[in-house]
C-alpha cells in the first residue's frame, strides 16, 4: 500500500461520502488540557467509518474485475458500509453478523438491501461463518479491516484531518481489528512523521494492545465489553504489523469510562455516538495520554447505538459520574418513618428514582425493614453530603452498585 492508494481511494469516495468538517470543542479543551477537534465519523453516511474502506475496496474491485455478490462479516458498521456500497454499485450483499448484534444495526443493514444472516457470539464466530458462505457462493469477500484496499479507504480521513488541521500533533483513533488505526497511522507517518498516533481499545477487548506490547500478533480468549464494535478477538495481521510500525502509542479504557464519555457528548455536543466511536474521547479526558498543550484530532468512530442501549449507557454513565447513587438502609417498621427519610432526602436537594420496601429478610429484627434506594444528586460530592447527613440522622448506610 502507498500513499497513492489512499489519495486514489479519497477519489474514488468523492461525492459519495458526507463532507464533515472538523469541530473544534472549547469544553472538551478545557477538560483535557489539549486544543481538541472532533471528527464526527457518527454523522457519516450509514453511520460510522467504515462505508469508506467498503466502498474503496468494491469499487476497485469493479474496476479490475467482474463481481456480481459480495459478502462480510461484521457486528454491525461494517455490514453497513458494505452493504450501502453493494447497492450504490448495483451489486447483491450478503452480511454474517453475530446473533447478538443490536438490532438497529440490523435493520439498517436489511434497509441498504443486504441479505442479513445471524450466526455466533462475536464478530470471530461470524467470520468463520461468512467464509463458509463464500465458498458455497464464490461472492466477493470484503474483509472489515485486514485488507489493503479497505485499510487505504479508512485511511481518507488522515486526508481530511490534514486539511482542516495541518498543524496537528496527535491524532488519537479508537481501535477494534485496526484498520482504521492503520490506514491512519500510515498515511500520516508518509506525510508527517511528527504526528503522533495513539490508538485507543476497549479494556476487555485489547488485542492490538497486547500485539502492541508483545511487537507480534496476539490473540484474546475472549472478549468483553459493550463497545461491540471495537469486540474483536482477532486483530489482523496486515493492521496489526502496521500498527506496531506506525503507532506511537496504544491505552486502554474501562466500559465505564466509555459510557461517561457517551453521555457527555450527549450533554455537551448534542452528538450520540456508539461506545467503540466514544473509546478515543475516553481516552483523552481520563488522561490515558499526554497531550497537554498539544493540538489534538480525537476521531469519534461511529453513531449506531441500538434506542434502547441508550439509556443503560446512560445510567451508567450518570453513576460514574457521581450523577446517581444506589444504597441501602434499615428502617424502623412503624409507621411515618418512611416519610421521615424521604423528608431527610428532600432536604438535601436529592430526588429518590427508585425505592424498595422489605420487610421479609431473615437477619432483620420484627420491627425493622430493609429500604433500597436510588437516588439522583448534583455530583458525588453532593451524594457524599447525602450520606453524611443520613448517618448524623443514625441512618446506617450500605452503598450498593
Amino acid at each position: 500500500m502507498t500513499v497513492k492508494d489512499i489519495e486514489k481511494a479519497a477519489g474514488r469516495l468523492q461525492g459519495v461520502l458526507h463532507h464533515i468538517p472538523l469541530s473544534s470543542s472549547k469544553t472538551f479543551s478545557d477538560m483535557s488540557g489539549a486544543e481538541l477537534y472532533l471528527k464526527y465519523e457518527n454523522q457519516q453516511k450509514t453511520g460510522s467509518f467504515k462505508v469508506r474502506g467498503a466502498y474503496n475496496k468494491i469499487a476497485k474491485l469493479l474496476e479490475n474485475e467482474e463481481v456480481h455478490t459480495v459478502i462480510a462479516s461484521s457486528a454491525g458498521n461494517h455490514a453497513q458500509g458494505v452493504a450501502f456500497a453493494a447497492c450504490a454499485l448495483n451489486l447483491k450483499s450478503i452480511i454474517v453478523m453475530p446473533r447478538a448484534t443490536p438490532i438497529a444495526k440490523i435493520s439498517a443493514t436489511e434497509g441498504y438491501g443486504a441479505e442479513v444472516v445471524l450466526d455466533g457470539d462475536c464478530y470471530d464466530d461470524a467470520y468463520a461463518k461468512a467464509m463458509e458462505i463464500q465458498k458455497e457462493t464464490g461472492a466477493a469477500f470484503i474483509h472489515p479491516f485486514d485488507d489493503f484496499d479497505v485499510i487505504a479507504g479508512q485511511g481518507t480521513i488522515a486526508i481530511e484531518i490534514f486539511r482542516e488541521v495541518p498543524m496537528v500533533d496527535v491524532i488519537v483513533v479508537p481501535a477494534g481489528g485496526g484498520g482504521l488505526l492503520a490506514g491512519i497511522a500510515y498515511y500520516v507517518k508518509q506525510i508527517n512523521p511528527r504526528v503522533k498516533l495513539v490508538g485507543v481499545q476497549a479494556q476487555g477487548a485489547d488485542a492490538i494492545v497486547r500485539s502492541f506490547r508483545k511487537k507480534e500478533r496476539v490473540f484474546t480468549d475472549s472478549v468483553l465489553t459493550i463497545a461491540d464494535g471495537i469486540a474483536v478477538k482477532a486483530p489482523g495481521s496486515l493492521t496489526v504489523e502496521m500498527i506496531n510500525r506506525y503507532v506511537d502509542e496504544m491505552v486502554t479504557v474501562t466500559d465505564a469510562q466509555i459510557a461517561e464519555a457517551i453521555l457527555l457528548l450527549i450533554e455537551r455536543c448534542k452528538q450520540v455516538v456508539e461506545p467503540a466511536g466514544a473509546a478515543a474521547l475516553a481516552a483523552i479526558l481520563n488522561r490515558k495520554l499526554d497531550i497537554q498543550g498539544k493540538r489534538v484530532a480525537c476521531v469519534l468512530s461511529g453513531g449506531n447505538i441500538d434506542v434502547s442501549f441508550i439509556h443503560k449507557i446512560v445510567e451508567k454513565g450518570l453513576i460514574t459520574r457521581g450523577r446517581q447513587m444506589k444504597f441501602r438502609t434499615v428502617l424502623p417498621d412503624v409507621p411515618g418513618s418512611l416519610q421521615r427519610f424521604s423528608g431527610i432526602i428532600a432536604g438535601e436537594n436529592a430526588n429518590i428514582i427508585m425505592i424498595q420496601y422489605d420487610r421479609l429478610l431473615a437477619e432483620l429484627k420484627l420491627n425493622e425493614a430493609v429500604l433500597h434506594v436510588a437516588c439522583e444528586v448534583g455530583s458525588i460530592e453532593h451524594g457524599e453530603a447525602l450520606v453524611r447527613k443520613l448517618e448524623k440522622e443514625n441512618y446506617r448506610v450500605t452503598m450498593e452498585s
